[in-house]
């Protein structure tokens, strides 16, 4: 069976790095809030164009961290994304806030701004636009209508680490260093992933930044002394180490990505049945998946059993709308939504596919009869 992600083979090229990094933090000892993690945060900090960076657990932890730094109050509501995975509106709900979930875009799958503002009450408080699959929600607009209303902006940059937005001046931004906090993942699977769990948040607002550390270390500033209601949320010193090691090689890995994403649009642009994934113009795209829609009609399963003759596996993100769990259950119209959980699948994407790997799953994809 052909991988979704091969870490393996990763590893491999930058074994040395990453065992040099794991043996110094066992050498040293400093398991928690080490030199490594130290380090890496300041290291991230500077490819984000100098945002301060603030490593935690996980990407989950990020979102619930965001939001209680920012004092939202049960009650209040989040607006979110409809398609999108269940971590996004799982700590809205929580927290006692309102998830309010809109569709997304037809065409690029991150939140439909119309549908944002339309969303908008007097209760509302904060949006969390999901970059979803590797790029950038239309962040320009959207904080200016953030701003309109006095509403916080937290990025979900779980998919899209190392994406640019651009801006109306064409000026390159990285995704989550544009909102009032960004939020990341490091699990092992995502573009900058470590061998474990992991987390960040990103804000340039320094006060927010301190409030944001605090929460994360139980509310405290000084040992003993807690000002705030805080949780337990760090990334450890190997993690860091890992990543550091990794955090060189992420644009190279970027690029790899786009380049076998390419291939697969050469290859499936005359394939009737088949929609490739587009990207926006307002943001460069990262691939963390490679996302294909299927045409009305054809059966996601029939085509699922296929490949897996071919050893190819076939993912669904997402197979059921947030609305639709019995969770988050919400009126409303989504089409877009509905569409995309019915027609999407995603094909093999890392940056170590070859055209090999990738001309046998274009060859299983395109013998499939529909």
């Amino acid at each position: 069976m052909i991988p979704m992600v091969d870490l393996k083979s990763q590893y491999a090229e930058i074994k040395e790095e990453i065992d040099r990094g794991i043996r110094e933090v066992i050498d040293n000892t400093a398991f928690i809030n080490g030199p490594a993690v130290k380090a890496f945060a300041s290291e991230l900090s500077h490819y984000l164009g100098g945002a301060h960076v603030i490593p935690c657990a996980n990407g989950t932890d990020a979102l619930q961290i965001a939001m209680m730094a920012l004092n939202l109050q049960p009650g209040d509501e989040v607006i979110t994304a409809n398609f999108t995975y269940v971590a996004t509106a799982e700590v809205i709900a929580l927290l006692q806030l309102k998830p309010v979930l809109v569709d997304v875009h037809p065409e690029y799958f991150t939140l439909d701004l119309e549908a944002v503002e339309a969303a908008i009450t007097s209760r509302t408080r904060a949006v969390v636009p999901v970059h979803l699959f590797g790029q950038c929600a239309d962040m320009g607009p959207l904080m200016k209508l953030a701003e309109r209303h006095g509403l916080a902006v937290i990025e979900d940059t779980a998919q899209a680490i190392g994406a640019d937005y651009l801006d109306a001046e064409g000026q390159a931004r990285k995704a989550g260093s544009l909102g009032t906090i960004g939020c990341t993942s490091f699990f092992p699977s995502k573009n900058l992933g470590c061998y474990g769990d992991g987390g960040a948040l990103f804000t340039h607002n320094a006060e927010l930044a301190h409030t944001l550390q605090m929460v994360c270390n139980h509310g405290q500033r000084i040992q003993y002394y807690h000002d705030e209601v805080g949780v337990n949320s760090r990334l450890d010193s190997i993690q860091a180490a890992i990543l550091r090691a990794k955090l060189p090689h992420l644009d190279r890995y970027n690029r790899s990505r786009n380049e076998a994403a390419m291939y697969y649009n050469r290859a499936f642009s005359g394939v009737d049945w088949l929609t490739c994934p587009s990207t926006a113009p307002w943001s460069t795209h990262v691939f963390h998946q490679y996302t294909l829609q299927l045409a009305s009609g054809i059966s996601r399963e029939q085509l699922r059993d296929h490949l897996s003759h071919w050893g190819i596996p076939l993912m669904i993100y997402y197979p059921v709308p947030l609305n639709e769990q019995k969770a988050y259950k919400q009126a409303g119209e989504y089409p877009v939504t509905r569409r995309l959980c019915d027609t999407v699948f995603s094909l093999p994407m890392h940056s170590e596919l070859t055209t090999d790997i990738q001309n046998r799953i274009i060859e299983g994809v395109c013998s499939f009869k529909p």
